[in-house]
């Protein structure tokens, strides 16, 4: 079983930055994308980046340009560095790790809160 902590999130002005981290502990089986999600009231939770074994990344047009996802694979950390925050960013970001034989875990969620 997987267990997923996130931390980071916060209360930040627009234009400031977050970094949000997710550490994985228990039995992780290689390869395994680690990802960020993000869930608004009421919406449907939302792919915000993802980050392969190997290291490539997607991201949502939305963030592109101003989000960074990274990973420690030794560590089995992935982080969101979020820069230029808006408003709209204001949601609840969750850590998904898939690994391999398509197992799914998220994490509890940290709340992101951006002020106008």
């Amino acid at each position: 079983q997987v267990q997923l902590v996130e931390s980071g999130g916060g209360l930040v002005q627009t234009g400031g930055s977050l970094r949000l981290s997710c550490a994985a502990s228990g039995r992780i089986f290689s390869p395994y994308t680690m990802s960020w999600y993000r869930q608004t009231p009421g919406a449907q939770r939302e792919l915000v980046a993802a980050i392969a074994s190997g290291g490539s990344t997607n991201y949502a047009d939305s963030v592109k340009g101003r989000f960074t996802i990274s990973r420690d694979n030794g560590a089995r950390t992935v982080y969101l560095q979020m820069n230029s925050l808006k408003p709209e960013d204001t949601a609840v970001y969750y850590c998904k790790v898939v690994g391999a034989g398509l197992v799914v875990s998220w994490g509890q969620g940290t709340q992101v809160t951006v002020s106008s």
